[in-house]
């Protein structure tokens, strides 16, 4: 198959896939209830995302997966967040693990796909463990948050500081670690983000991943899995799963809106032609959310031209990359705070939809990822001439 037959065909399978993802939204809608309730996303969900093959997006070939191009995916996860955000964000961080799995050690690849492709991982990256390096390996303790979607999941990875070394994420399977049930959260209620607990277990070299490895492309991974995808710098995928979803809530939260004014006007829209607040919040969400998408898109296209070329991105756009990631739930809560500030009576209600959106697009920012304090500093640093202090990125 040419290089042109190749990108037709996962051009295809995507566009398919993207198709199935927005002829779920409705039961995504139907459930968001349900996984309000149980705090986790729904099992209904998750069987419908891995029959679209969502999960299996970012996935090397050789275990069954597609290997699409990053802006697929996001496209997906965005309109996922159109239904619910809590089931993009929780199946969007597990199904992104699947590009990192692909860099590591092909005997970890194997340890989790080799008897079930569909085989799920969670993860939370903050360095919160203690390590201790023994022969073969390492021995892993400690307690981490925020695991989103741990309950689908059978292996988890973890973030920890080697000592004398720098940070390294671990693999481990679910028979080593414990789920401490502690998601009761304003928004994001149904991803199931619960605490990992690890007392003591080993974890063997080749079921880590350097951080270093991750920033320099020099992954393991790629002696098996060659796609220009895994060229990527691996943060850089990461980094966007974690704001993406605020990008379709958003786009949700001005569709109710929309629905709520013309409702008042009693389907006449000509009477909103005097409400100039009411229009211009309009214009203005709808044009915030045009941008967030075309810089998403760009950057990908960008990074993924250079891969395909066998050139890094340079330092200062990875690094302006990330605070661009950063920046979009802060633009995404300016949206829906100005249009749930006028959204009327009805909004206050807890079974109200936009307030929803509301919850779940501030509950997004309290994530280490989406706070662009540090990222901006980085940002202008390397441009005055700096060293860059950030390898995740």
């Amino acid at each position: 198959m040419t290089a042109i037959e190749t990108v037709d065909k996962k051009t295809g399978i995507a566009q398919d896939m993207y198709q199935q993802v927005v002829g779920l939204q409705n039961q995504f809608r139907d459930l968001a209830g349900q996984a309000r309730q149980e705090r986790r996303v729904p099992q209904a969900n998750i069987d419908a995302l891995q029959d679209a093959g969502f999960f299996l997006a970012l996935q090397p070939e050789q275990y069954g997966g597609y290997e699409l191009d990053p802006q697929e995916f996001f496209r997906m996860q965005s309109a996922i967040a159109e239904g619910c955000m809590s089931t993009a964000w929780a199946s969007g961080i597990i199904a992104v693990h699947a590009f990192q799995l692909a860099l590591m050690d092909p005997r970890a690849q194997e340890d989790v796909w080799g008897e079930d492709i569909h085989t799920r991982v969670s993860s939370s990256y903050a360095p919160l463990g203690k390590v201790e390096v023994v022969e073969g390996g390492f021995k892993l303790s400690g307690r981490w948050g925020w695991s989103s979607g741990c309950n689908h999941c059978s292996w988890v990875l973890l973030g920890a500081i080697v000592p004398g070394e720098g940070f390294r994420t671990f693999l481990l399977p679910n028979t080593d670690y414990d789920i401490i049930d502690t998601w009761h959260s304003m928004g994001l209620q149904g991803t199931g983000s619960n605490d990992i607990l690890v007392d003591g277990v080993f974890v063997p070299d080749y079921r880590t991943h350097k951080q270093s490895d991750g920033f320099s492309g020099n992954n393991p991974g790629v002696s098996v899995n060659d796609a220009p995808l895994y060229r990527l710098p691996w943060a850089q995928t990461f980094i966007r799963v974690v704001s993406t979803p605020a990008i379709g809530a958003a786009k949700e939260g001005l569709r109710l809106y929309c629905e709520t004014v013309v409702g008042k006007a009693s389907g006449d829209v000509t009477k909103l032609a005097g409400d100039v607040s009411t229009v211009e919040r309009v214009a203005a969400a709808k044009n915030a959310i045009d941008e967030m998408e075309a810089l998403l898109y760009r950057n990908f296209d960008s990074m993924m031209a250079l891969a395909r070329s066998g050139v890094s991105s340079a330092i200062e756009d990875r690094a302006l990359y990330r605070y661009q990631a950063s920046l979009v739930i802060e633009k995404s809560m300016g949206i829906i705070d100005s249009l749930f500030s006028s959204a009327g009576g009805s909004s206050v209600f807890t079974d109200s939809q936009i307030q929803q959106r509301f919850l779940d697009i501030h509950t997004a920012r309290a994530h280490v990822a989406n706070n662009p304090t540090t990222f901006s500093r980085n940002l202008g640093g390397i441009s005055l001439g700096a060293e860059n202090g950030d390898f995740f990125i």
